[in-house]
């Protein structure tokens, strides 16, 4: 195929992102008028890289980061957005190496692609822990915008898997809201450094929707 070729599949391909629905908003049957696409996502959690390296002076490649946070999401363009209720880490691993691979298989870098893919599904590199810890904390804070919003009635949600677990249920009840639950459990279940945690806490407790 032609350069010019490979450079508009490529496109077309990460379009679908646009119209892919986050699928933790669709399980909890968020009510927005918009609720956020993954290609929205990668946009949101770009942004709040660039805003911790600023506050935080993180000694990192920054334009590795945003480079790798661009990508991090690229399998889904096939595979979709699944979640652990949908298979196993380790299956889901596999299955989006292999969509990813696929997709870059025309383009000339594709080695330097997929590397940086792979880079940030290890977690290893100083880089590779920044931007997973920006992944889990944005999904935090934008759970907490559609909580301010009202947007979630968990009243309605009866047959949702994961307020089926006994301990969501419990932690909802003893964080008093939907969000704060959400919020807990990402900072006992990612191991987030001292600066996400202290924002992780702002969001916990204070209104972030309001206009500054």
């Amino acid at each position: 195929m032609s350069k010019e070729q490979n450079v508009v599949e490529f496109y077309v391909i990460c379009n679908r992102l646009k119209n892919l629905i986050r699928a933790g908003w669709k399980e909890w049957q968020v009510s927005a008028e918009r609720v956020e696409s993954v290609a929205e996502h990668i946009y949101g959690v770009q942004m709040l890289a660039i805003a911790m390296w600023s506050e935080y002076n993180y000694s990192i490649d920054l334009k590795t980061v945003l480079f790798m946070l661009a990508v991090h999401e690229l399998e889904e363009t096939v595979i979709g957005d699944l979640t652990l209720f949908d298979m196993s880490a380790s299956s889901k691993k596999e299955l989006g190496h292999n969509a990813v691979c696929k997709i870059l298989s025309n383009l000339a870098n594709r080695q330097v692609i997929q590397d940086i893919i792979f880079e940030f599904d290890e977690g290893k590199t100083p880089e590779a822990i920044f931007a997973r810890q920006c992944d889990k904390l944005e999904c935090d804070i934008q759970c907490k915008l559609y909580d301010e919003m009202k947007a979630v009635d968990l009243d309605s949600l009866k047959d949702n898997q994961v307020l089926q677990i006994p301990s969501v249920k419990e932690m909802i009840e003893r964080q008093g809201s939907w969000s704060g639950a959400w919020l807990k459990f990402s900072q006992q279940r990612y191991n987030y450094d001292e600066n996400f945690m202290q924002v992780s806490n702002f969001v916990m407790d204070n209104n972030i929707a309001k206009k500054q």
